[in-house]
């Protein structure tokens, strides 16, 4: 789940409870470069207030028109904005993307009890990647824009599609893209020439913190601006208490095998053991090493993190390749990294980079495109639907 997608959850709270009408504009497909993939989403309110983005700047000036004029006439809409030509001025500015980007704007209407920011809503009801679909249609774009009426947990399933052959053929393919981790577009004829975006939506990443010190403080403050959900741990009351540390998720004090009963643990849960008590950190370590942890940072020099690992071989405890992987010691990328700042933006950087399965090199030296073109292709249904 994005930080963006939360800010725009506590907006349209604040937002209805001020009375203000809203409209939510997705970028739905993308062809060709954006500045922004499928997926980035806006809230405009009747104010003209904006919470999130849908570029890096160049299209909110026009798309905030587009919002009101749904938000006016309680319909969806589909907009197209050519960005393949940099002397374009078709909407006023010179966007130069060299891209296509769609964006379907959709008016809220707090009554509807499923309302597209409600669905949005729903992803963060359990701790589990969830999938939302939007339909549209590219080839009608003054027909009828259907938008965001799917949602599917592996439990739980919303739909407001009338059409029970489509949204079979959509049920079917949110499955598929629960199971592959992999959002997709999909083209359904049979659907009146529907395309569908089937977003995964994934929980925040949850950051353990093992270590209360002061060298813990910029790294709550930077995940706090990824979105990230932080747990402070350590034995020391003195240290991890919200006095220190007043806006993570939780705080945990006690010892290691106390502490690890009451962390939840799945595919985005990541440690940092940073402590600085040897002690502690092995402990939380060889507790950490059967639990199938994404990403497990030392904090410390190298021959720390030996140290541990020939402890560990001295008790017969074996480590598998697998188990090695995940250990990041020293934790963090290769950035010259001195400060305590300098070292928690490093860390984290080098926690996004494994999550997202990506070296964490410099872009510069990328031989592909940065965002894979699969990503924003369109998909034949098949013919089984």
């Amino acid at each position: 789940m994005t930080k963006e997608i939360s800010d725009i959850l506590t907006a349209f709270k604040e937002a209805q409870s001020n009375g203000r009408q809203m409209a939510l504009a997705t970028v739905v497909h993308v062809e060709g470069s954006s500045y922004r993939r499928p997926g980035a989403r806006m809230l405009v309110e009747d104010n003209g207030k904006i919470t999130g983005a849908i570029s890096g700047g160049c299209l909110e000036g026009d798309a905030l028109k587009k919002a009101l004029l749904a938000i006016n006439q309680q319909q969806n809409k589909l907009v197209t904005y050519n960005t393949l030509h940099e002397d374009d001025v078709e909407f006023g500015v010179q966007l130069g993307c060299n891209g296509i980007v769609h964006i379907l704007f959709e008016p809220i209407d707090p009554l509807q009890a499923n309302h597209p920011i409600a669905i949005l809503e729903k992803c963060f009801l359990q701790r589990k990647d969830a999938v939302v679909v939007t339909l549209f249609s590219l080839e009608d774009y003054h027909g009828h824009q259907p938008g965001t009426c799917f949602f599917f947990n592996g439990e739980i399933t919303y739909s407001s599609i009338n059409d029970n052959n489509l949204k079979s053929a959509v049920q079917e393919d949110a499955a598929a893209v629960l199971a592959s981790k992999t959002s997709l577009h999909k083209q359904y004829p049979e659907g009146n020439n529907l395309t569908a975006f089937i977003e995964l939506l994934q929980p925040p990443v949850s950051l353990i913190l093992v270590g209360a010190g002061n060298d813990a403080l910029p790294m709550t403050a930077m995940a706090a601006v990824l979105g990230w959900q932080v747990t402070i741990v350590d034995g020391r009351a003195t240290h991890a208490n919200t006095q220190r540390f007043p806006n993570v998720y939780k705080i945990i004090v006690g010892e290691p095998a106390a502490i690890i009963k009451q962390i939840t643990i799945d595919l985005r849960t990541v440690f940092v053991l940073m402590t600085h008590n040897y002690n502690y950190d092995l402990a939380m370590l060889e507790l950490l090493l059967p639990m199938q942890c994404r990403y497990i940072g030392t904090l410390g020099p190298k021959k720390r993190l030996e140290r541990m690992m020939a402890a560990f071989q001295e008790q017969g405890i074996h480590i598998g390749d697998e188990q090695s992987a995940v250990i990041h010691g020293p934790t963090g990328l290769d950035i010259g990294a001195e400060a305590a700042e300098e070292i928690a933006l490093s860390v984290l950087a080098e926690i996004k980079a494994v999550l997202a399965d990506c070296e964490g090199g410099f872009l510069r030296n990328r031989l592909v495109s940065i965002h894979p073109r699969t990503a924003f292709m369109l998909l034949e249904a098949s013919a089984a639907h």
